[in-house]
């Protein structure tokens, strides 16, 4: 369960801190308004409190690994929002994040 708990809250933290980057990107690059920037800011704040509650007490490590998480989700974003196609070296590199980020979070580690 700690380990779902933990990719959930990673899921949450990107979509907060892609969606509030992104919505700061409409209001001031695409001249949305301050009503898209406001609701970047917010969102970038939950982005932390859903940082904040991973599992692990290691904030050095949560933020390690959600760097390789949000490596993924831009691309993930930029494909579902903005059209992006990315090519095989953005998937290739995107994979390797990942598998960085399974081993930094989930890998066997002593006691103590």
């Amino acid at each position: 369960m700690t380990v779902t708990r933990s990719l959930i809250l990673f899921v949450l933290a990107a979509l907060f801190e892609i969606g509030g980057a992104w919505l700061v990107w409409q209001g001031w690059r695409e001249q949305r308004g301050l009503w898209w920037i406001a609701a970047g800011v917010i969102a970038l704040g939950l982005y932390g409190f859903a940082a904040a509650f991973q599992p692990s007490p290691e904030f050095g490590r949560v933020l390690a690994a959600y760097g390789g998480v949000f490596i993924a989700g831009s691309l993930a974003w930029g494909i579902m929002v903005d059209k992006f196609r990315p090519d095989r070296y953005d998937i290739i590199g995107a994979l390797i994040c990942l598998v960085g980020v399974a081993i930094i979070m989930y890998a066997p580690r002593p006691e103590g």
